[in-house]
């Protein structure tokens, strides 16, 4: 029989159940045992769904109050030294600390996992790191299962994956030297989970889609060797192509393999003659498509013949990244809903290809036709190109992306109009949505507040904004974005070509979801989209209003996007229709216009081989975004929670006039990088971590700023916050730029 197993569910439950509570118990408004009862309700209805779709195993280890690489530093006895805990006996308000920070400590830095748009906690590993094996959270989620009746498959991820996404803290020295240390704790869990009756454990290493050092590859041998005695292990990859590995990963001596043939088909060739289990990823576990399932029973048929009984079948990663249930998707155009597969689908289409493999396609036909006849209807479809889209990108210039004059003129004629001080002030787009906005959103959208009532709501708290921004004495405003929903979101809503979830939610960090639009189709802009609302703001404060767009790149990455065309081609798309709308702000005399593009680094090919091809057009599709303005209009940028050091030549490339930038949780580490560049721009290192409701002190953000000051020029030199506050408490809020700003006139006065 073929072999069904999953990696991983999401996590925050089908309405968002898991993220209400946690944030009720922050609140003090839920006790600890309440929260844990959410969860373990959750899981079960994980373990069920699985188990009703004849899932062999379901996925345990995989649910996580946060983050499943905090929780392996919590497993491992790893986590940070500076926050005083004990990781043999970590409280549930500990654990939170180590996510949120506290009063006297920054959380732990936070990054992209690999290319997606959710954010793992990365471990922080001194030269004298020790281990201390911890597995209870994960032995309690097996016995949950298994006090259920279910079979589970605990999921782990793999000690050099887990060593290779840290970050080296104090004395210099090298992670790999840590493993000998690591591994011993690695086996510990392993033999926990067994004593616990795991027949199988997945250990996931996706740092092998990279490009490992050869010393890291070194390792796999001893380490798996060591780790095979102790379990059947099923080794998984995902994300991309370990082709070039196959040799090293035939030789090991686990139970099994995983790879990911949705990213890399054309691997699968490539391990055809492996002679254990091999786990076939072959439903995407990143984008929400329907499959064709007759063309993935013409991949694995010919697998089945081969392998027999050792052909597993799986998403190809965790679900984690898709939304929960497109049954209740009941608003969605009929066409575009039948094109569509959520968690609970993959699932189901995993069966139907488990039973087909099994029985003969037959057992399953009116199931496979139904897909072929949705495969077919999306082919054909008319709602889909648009003629004029594709005329206007095949039109472009060969210049079409490019400003009208370099750096060096445009910031002369800026200056001379922005007539700003020295460190101007700035916050990075959003401020609070209080629960009077969302409330006025939502009436808005169920038909229970007419269009003008909700503008003048909006307004209202537009004006808030402004003349708090005004009290703060802060240089350039922004008009605070109450109007959006989600920086990707609102901007889908308002352009041809995207559908909307309402329920379609996916795990970004913690408590953090957002609600992915779809990229169906070509992506015209109909009308203005922000220029209304910033032109109000403006007229509201003689000061600088800056407008607020998100970038093309951005939007796609943040998009379940198409997949019959290129990326490409969609990026740019989105960018011109960009373009339309900077050179609309422009003519209504915004001349200071925000781009954000937070999504650069995580949209990289995790082969550096890839890397160029993808700066180049993601760099010309941000251009593109901003070409035909005024070199006196200052385009500025903004990029958070992400490595930019080896991609600074095209970070220059993107030519955009001010970067802001995430430094703070890494102590201003990130900065040191733009100036070895020689950054050639104006820049704005973040000075304090907006994803902690802690308030920064004005000590903290001195030292921060006077950092800053040692590396970049004066004169280029922007202070603001490390990302926009929309996800803030105003109270706090403003404490923290009360402070900011009063440091940045204590430096102002010693430098002048």
């Amino acid at each position: 029989m073929t072999t069904f197993h999953l990696a991983g569910f999401p996590r925050v439950g089908a309405k968002r159940e898991l993220k209400f509570a946690q944030e009720r118990y922050w609140r003090k408004e839920l006790s600890e045992q309440d929260l844990l009862t959410v969860a373990k309700l959750l899981r079960e209805k994980n373990w069920k769904h699985q188990a009703e779709a004849n899932a062999d195993f379901v996925s345990v280890a995989d649910f996580t109050f946060y983050d499943h690489i905090l929780d392996l530093q919590v497993a491992t006895g790893s986590i940070p030294a500076r926050f005083g805990f004990d990781s043999q006996n970590l409280t549930l308000d500990q654990y939170f600390q180590l996510a949120r920070g506290n009063e006297s400590q920054f959380a732990i830095e936070m990054t992209k996992w690999f290319d997606t748009n959710y954010h793992y906690l990365v471990p922080e590993f001194h030269k004298n790191t020790e281990f201390r094996a911890n597995p209870a959270h994960y032995v309690q989620q097996l016995e949950e299962a298994q006090a259920l009746g279910y079979k589970a498959k605990p999921t782990l991820v793999g000690p050099l994956t887990f060593l290779y996404l840290g970050k080296e803290k104090g004395e210099a020295f090298d992670r790999l030297s840590l493993l000998d240390k690591l591994l011993p704790v690695y086996e510990q869990i392993l033999d926990a989970l067994v004593a616990k009756g795991a027949t199988w454990i997945q250990i996931d290493e996706p740092a092998l889609a990279l490009d490992l050092p050869q010393a890291w590859l070194d390792k796999f041998q001893p380490v798996y060797t060591r780790l095979a005695a102790k379990a059947k292990i099923l080794l998984a990859t995902y994300f991309g192509s370990v082709a070039e590995h196959a040799a090293l990963l035939k030789a090991l001596p686990v139970a099994g393999l995983h790879i990911d043939v949705v990213r890399a088909p054309e691997q699968l060739a490539t391990f055809a003659d492996y002679d254990k289990i091999l786990s076939v990823g072959v439903i995407d576990g990143r984008n929400i498509w329907r499959a064709n399932l007759n063309k993935e029973l013409d991949l694995l048929e010919p697998l089945k013949q081969v392998f027999g009984d050792r052909l597993w079948i799986a998403p190809s990663c965790s679900l984690l990244h898709v939304p929960y249930d497109l049954s209740v998707e009941t608003q969605l155009n009929e066409d575009i809903r039948s094109w569509l597969a959520f968690c609970l689908q993959k699932v189901e289409e995993l069966s139907i290809l488990k039973k087909a493999l099994d029985q003969g396609r037959a057992s399953v036909q009116a199931e496979l036709d139904a897909s072929q006849a949705a495969a077919d209807a999306r082919a054909n479809s008319k709602v889909i190109h648009r003629p004029e889209v594709a005329a206007r990108l095949a039109s472009l210039p060969a210049n079409a992306d490019q400003r009208k004059s370099p750096f060096a003129e445009r910031i002369k004629l800026q200056k001379a109009w922005l007539n700003l001080p020295l460190l101007p002030t700035t916050n990075i787009g959003s401020f609070p949505q209080t629960t009077e906005i969302r409330h006025a959103r939502a009436k808005f959208k169920k038909g229970e507040l007419s269009a003008a009532d909700y503008e003048a709501a909006m307004k209202k708290e537009i004006e808030y904004v402004v003349r708090q921004q005004e009290k703060l004495d802060l240089d350039v405003l922004v008009h605070g974005e109450a109007e959006r929903n989600d920086m990707v979101e609102y901007f889908g809503e308002l352009l041809d070509g995207f559908a909307f979830t309402k329920f379609g939610w996916v795990q970004s960090y913690g408590s953090r979801c957002v609600k992915p639009p779809v990229i169906f189709g070509d992506v015209v802009r109909p009308e203005p989209m922000t220029v209304a609302w910033s032109t109000y703001a403006q007229s509201l404060t003689n000061r600088v209003m800056k407008g607020m767009l998100t970038g093309p790149v951005t939007i796609l990455q943040w998009s379940f996007v198409r997949n019959d065309i290129s990326r490409e081609t969609v990026c740019k798309q989105i960018a011109l229709a960009l373009n339309d709308e900077v050179l609309d702000l422009e003519k209504a005399g915004i001349k200071v216009i925000q781009i954000d593009e937070p999504a650069i680094r995580e949209g990289l090919p995790l082969k550096r081989a890839d890397w160029q091809a993808y700066l180049d057009w993601a760099g010309q599709a941000f251009r593109l975004s901003s070409s035909g303005c005024e070199d006196s209009t200052q385009i500025h940028t903004h990029m958070c929670y992400s490595e930019f050091n080896d991609i600074l030549p095209a970070i220059a490339a993107l030519d955009a006039d001010v970067i802001t930038i995430e430094t703070s949780r890494s102590d201003m580490e990130l900065l040191t990088a733009f100036a070895d560049f020689k950054y050639p721009n104006e820049i704005g290192p973040g000075v304090y971590d907006i994803h902690s409701p802690r308030v920064p002190t004005e000590a903290e953000i001195e030292h921060l700023l006077r950092k800053a000051l040692n590396v970049i020029p004066k004169e280029r030199l922007w202070v603001n916050p490390d990302c926009g506050l929309k996800t803030r408490a105003w109270p706090e809020t403003l404490a923290a730029l009360e402070n900011m700003v009063k440091v940045t006139k204590k430096l102002r006065a010693e430098l002048a």
